[in-house]
């Protein structure tokens, strides 16, 4: 069974940084695009960031220039570096791939279980 764990999340006051990684477990074949979603309480989840498989990225324009994805697949991680916080980027972080098990003929959608960043003076 493919797993996404993801590491990073925490409290920090307004203006500091912190990195967020993901890394999916052994077992798969390939993986194709991937990105971050997050969700704050009482809104709808929206994509922060994605990044193809040939690195092409994309923002959502409340992060643009403050935050950076990247990803290394041979270590099959993405990280989402975040900078120069708000308390508007409080949210449940989760990271999302587009991938195929060895197990499966098809790429199909996986989810990690979500990190909490709280951001607050």
């Amino acid at each position: 069974q493919v797993q996404l764990v993801e590491t990073g999340g925490g409290s920090v006051q307004p203006g500091e940084s912190l990195t967020l990684s993901c890394t999916a477990s052994e077992g798969i074949s390939g993986i194709d695009n991937m990105a971050w979603y997050r969700q704050a309480p009482g809104k709808q989840r929206e994509l922060v960031a994605s990044i193809t498989y040939g690195e092409v990225k994309k923002y959502t324009n409340s992060v643009k220039g403050r935050f950076t994805i990247s990803r290394d697949d041979v270590k099959r991680t993405v990280w989402l570096q975040m900078n120069s916080l708000k308390p508007e980027d409080t949210a449940v972080y989760s990271c999302n791939a587009y991938l195929q098990p060895l197990t499966s003929d098809v790429y199909s959608t996986w989810w990690g279980q979500g990190t909490q960043v709280t951001v607050s003076s």
